[in-house]
């Protein structure tokens, strides 16, 4: 932890604003694209994570709302629009009534394969530069430790 007298070194603040920088400039792309599918970028991200659940796994607003870092409430609006979208659609968990499950519907998934095919071409270019930047986060910290160590 970075005490507040402590003082970061430039080369290690401008390595961490490059790594920003890159993850931004594919996070803004990310954004655009889905919004030119009609889809909020949230709506694309809930589709992610309905589509990559872990095999026995079953998509609980409790769960979405864990993977999406929202809140309860606010996951049941996400998928409230999504579902109006015609993206997902609510199930209730014949195991416990009280609950529901998200599942994606047909044009969902069909939504979800273009942008993840869009968002996988336009990700190869960037990967370099990505991987750079957290190659040299890695670079820097690993120095950081090697200091603290000989101190």
């Amino acid at each position: 932890m970075i005490m507040s007298a402590e003082l970061v070194d430039p080369s290690k603040l401008k390595t961490l604003a490059e790594f920003r920088f890159q993850l931004r400039k594919f996070l803004s792309f990310s954004e655009m694209a889905t919004e030119r599918r009609g889809v909020a970028a949230q709506q694309y991200q809930l589709m992610q994570v309905i589509a990559a659940m872990p095999e026995g796994q079953q998509a609980s607003i409790s769960y979405l709302a864990e993977r999406m870092v929202l809140r309860h409430n606010s996951t049941v609006e996400l998928v409230d629009r999504a579902e109006r979208a015609g993206l997902v659609r609510r199930e209730h968990d014949e195991s416990d009534l009280r609950r529901s499950l998200v599942r994606l519907t047909p044009q969902g998934e069909e939504v979800l394969n273009e942008l993840v095919i869009e968002h996988l071409s336009e990700l190869g270019p960037r990967c370099e530069y990505l991987i750079q930047a957290l190659q040299n986060l890695q670079g820097a910290e690993a120095m950081k430790a090697g200091e603290t160590e000989t101190r």
